[in-house]
């Protein structure tokens, strides 16, 4: 009878351990897991709703230009009050951006971007960094500025 719940407890025991084994596990699955995220479109779409509303550091007559009025400043070769050309300002903002915004390395969830400004005729401006996959999610925002109609594609690779 004595040697009946020695068993008995041994077998409990192994139990315990074999469900804390498979708890641990799946504990560590899920927190690496974590930091290699997925990226969804809505993310990309946001992202480029408030890049179009940043405020650059290129000064016009009147205002500090947003990037969304810098990429028709840009178009026009404006000069901004700093001396500095527009779309030169342009360049670094947006690469300033995307850089603080999504964190390129092998790494991370993120490999790569691209980047495109274009009008109805020709491409404005194209920047792309990291490296290309075919896991990507993007998105496509238009708006028009001074009469013509300007659309801007971020493309960000897993």
């Amino acid at each position: 009878m004595n040697k009946r719940a020695q068993e008995e407890i041994i077998g409990f025991v192994v139990i315990v351990v074999i469900v804390s084994v498979i708890i641990l596990i799946l504990l560590s699955f899920i927190l690496t897991s974590s930091d290699n995220a997925a990226v969804e479109s809505y993310e990309v779409e946001s992202f480029i709703q408030s890049m179009l509303q940043y405020t650059t550091n290129c000064e016009s007559q009147i205002e500090f230009l947003s990037f969304q009025k810098l990429i028709a400043y840009c178009e026009n070769e404006g000069v901004c009050l700093n001396g500095m050309n527009s779309c030169e300002i342009l360049n670094s903002t947006t690469k300033e951006i995307i850089e603080t915004g999504w964190n390129i390395n092998e790494q991370s969830a993120i490999k790569g971007y691209e980047f495109k400004i274009n009008t109805e005729e020709k491409e404005l401006f194209f920047i792309e960094a990291g490296n290309k996959t075919t896991n990507y999610k993007g998105s496509f925002q238009d708006f028009a500025r001074s009469g013509e109609e300007y659309g801007i594609s971020l493309t960000i690779y897993e």
